[in-house]
C-alpha cells in the first residue's frame, strides 16, 4: 500500500486539531482534509540514478585524458606548458560538478513553472551578441560574448532554455498535441525566431541543427502527428538533395555559399583537397592510422597542426588514432548506456513535463555525439560541433553539467518498477 494511503487512513482515524490538546479551537484548528491533501501532494523521493552518475563521471574522465593528449601541441605553442588546456578543463569540470550537485537538489517541477520565461531569456541570450562591446566576432561568425573576462556562446544557454520551454509547452498542450496546429505548426512557428537569429545573425548553423533535431525528437516523443512530421522531413531532405545535385551538375559549385561547398566537398573530398576538403581528409588519415588498438595514448601525429581543433571538434579523430577501434567502441558504448538511462528516466517519470524534459536533455547529448562522430568519420559535412563530455570547452561543460543536475533530479522522483508488471512505470500507463 502506498505511504500516502496509509497516512490518509491515520488522518481519518485521528483528530489532528489543537482542541484535542486543550487549545482554543478558533486559533489552532487544523483542517484534517487540508493536511491529507498536502501529504498527497508530497511525492515519494528516492535516490538519484547512480548508474547515470557513474556514466557521467566515466565520460568526464575519458574527456580529461583525451583533452590532455590532444591539446598538448597547441598548449605548448601558446603557453609553453603542455598541460595548460587540461588544467583549465579540470577546473571547469570541478565547477560543473558542484553546479550539477546543487541543481540536482532543486525539484525539476520548478523549471516547469518558468518555462515561458525560459523561452524569452533564450531569445535575449541569442540577441546579446549584437550588443556593442559585448558580442565578439571569431572566424567570421559573431556567436560569442565577453562578460567579465569570460567568453562564451549564448547559444549554449539557449539550448537549455528552449528544451525547458518545449518540455513545458508539450506538457501544457498534451490534450491537443495530435492536432496539426498545436502539435506541429505552433512549435515550429515559435522556433522560427531563434532559428533566424542563429542563422542570420550568429551564422551558427550547427547550433541550429542541434536544437532543431532535439525539438524534432521531443515533438515525436510528446505525441505529435508522426505521419505529418515524417512526410515533411522526407520532402525537405529530397528538396535539399535535389538542390545539391543541381549545383554539382551545372558547375555552379564555386558560386554557391561556403556551406554548399562544404556539402559538395563531403560528397567528393578530392574536389578541393587543400580547402574545404582538408579537415575531412586529415580526420580520416587519423582514424585510419589508429587501426584496432591505436598508435598509443599521446602518440598521435595528426594533432601536430595537421588538423585544427584537435582538442575540440575533431577530438574523436585523435581518440581513434591513439586508442583505435577499441577506444572508439568503448566511448560509443558509454554514450549508448547514457542514452538508455536518460530514456529510462523519462519512462519512469511521474508527469509529462519531467518526461519531456528528460527526453530533451538526453536527445541533446545524443544528437551532439552523433553529429560530432559523423563529421569526424566523414559521414556528414564538416560543421563545428563539440563532443559532449569529451571536447575541451568551459561553457559547454558547465551548461552540460547543469542539465545533468536537472536529469538526476528527475530520476529521484521516478516511479520504481512494479514487480507484478515490470514494464509499468508511469501511473496508469504501460510502456
Amino acid at each position: 500500500m502506498p505511504k500516502v494511503d496509509k497516512f490518509k487512513k491515520k488522518v481519518n482515524k485521528k483528530d489532528y486539531t489543537r482542541s484535542s490538546i486543550n487549545q482554543p479551537q478558533d486559533d489552532y484548528t487544523l483542517d484534517a482534509s487540508r493536511f491529507v491533501n498536502k501529504v498527497e501532494k508530497e511525492r515519494e523521493k528516492g535516490n538519484v540514478d547512480y548508474i547515470l552518475v557513474a556514466l557521467i563521471i566515466a565520460l568526464l574522465g575519458f574527456g580529461i585524458v583525451m583533452v590532455l593528449s590532444a591539446s598538448a601541441p597547441i598548449s605548448t605553442t601558446e603557453t609553453g606548458n603542455s598541460y595548460s588546456y587540461a588544467i583549465k578543463q579540470i577546473q571547469f569540470i570541478a565547477g560543473g560538478l558542484v553546479l550539477m550537485t546543487i541543481v540536482s537538489v532543486i525539484d525539476y517541477k520548478f523549471w516547469g513553472k518558468v518555462y515561458k520565461l525560459a523561452y524569452v531569456l533564450s531569445i535575449i541570450a541569442l540577441l546579446s551578441v549584437m550588443v556593442p562591446g559585448l558580442g565578439m566576432a571569431e572566424s567570421g561568425a559573431k556567436r560569442w560574448i565577453a562578460l567579465g573576462g569570460i567568453t562564451f556562446q549564448p547559444s549554449e544557454l539557449a539550448k537549455v532554455g528552449l528544451i525547458i520551454f518545449y518540455a513545458g509547452y508539450f506538457a501544457d498542450h498534451k490534450d491537443k498535441i495530435k492536432s496539426i496546429k498545436w502539435g506541429i505548426l505552433i512549435p515550429i512557428a515559435l522556433f522560427i525566431i531563434p532559428a533566424v537569429i542563429l542563422l542570420k545573425i550568429q551564422n551558427h548553423l550547427s547550433a541550429l541543427i542541434i536544437i532543431g533535431a532535439t525539438l524534432y525528437i521531443m515533438m515525436l516523443m510528446a505525441g505529435s502527428n508522426a505521419k505529418i512530421i515524417l512526410t515533411g522531413t522526407a520532402i525537405s531532405v529530397a528538396g535539399a538533395a535535389s538542390y545539391v545535385t543541381y549545383l554539382m551538375k551545372s558547375g555552379a559549385v564555386w558560386s554557391a555559399s561556403f556551406r554548399i561547398r562544404r556539402i559538395i566537398s563531403f560528397l567528393n573530398p578530392e574536389l578541393d583537397p587543400n580547402g574545404t576538403g582538408w579537415q575531412m581528409r586529415q580526420s580520416l588519415y587519423a582514424i585510419g592510422s589508429g587501426g584496432i588498438l591505436g598508435v598509443g595514448l599521446g602518440n598521435s601525429k595528426q594533432k601536430y597542426k595537421y588538423m585544427s581543433e584537435p582538442h575540440n571538434d575533431f577530438i574523436f579523430a585523435i581518440l581513434a588514432e591513439e586508442l583505435g577501434f577499441v577506444g572508439c567502441l568503448a566511448l560509443i558504448v558509454l554514450y549508448v548506456l547514457f542514452i538508455w538511462r536518460g530514456i529510462l528516466a523519462s519512462w519512469r517519470c511521474e508527469d509529462d513535463f519531467g518526461a519531456n524534459l528528460a527526453i530533451g536533455i538526453t536527445s541533446l547529448v545524443g544528437v551532439q555525439a552523433i553529429m560530432n562522430i559523423a563529421v569526424a568519420t566523414s559521414s556528414m559535412p564538416v560543421t563545428g560541433v563539440s563532443l559532449p563530455f569529451i571536447s575541451y570547452g568551459g561553457t559547454s561543460v558547465l551548461i552540460l553539467l547543469f542539465l545533468m543536475g536537472i536529469l538526476l533530479n528527475i530520476t529521484k522522483y521516478g516511479k520504481k518498477e512494479n514487480k507484478e508488471n515490470p514494464n509499468e512505470y508511469r501511473k496508469g500507463q504501460e510502456i
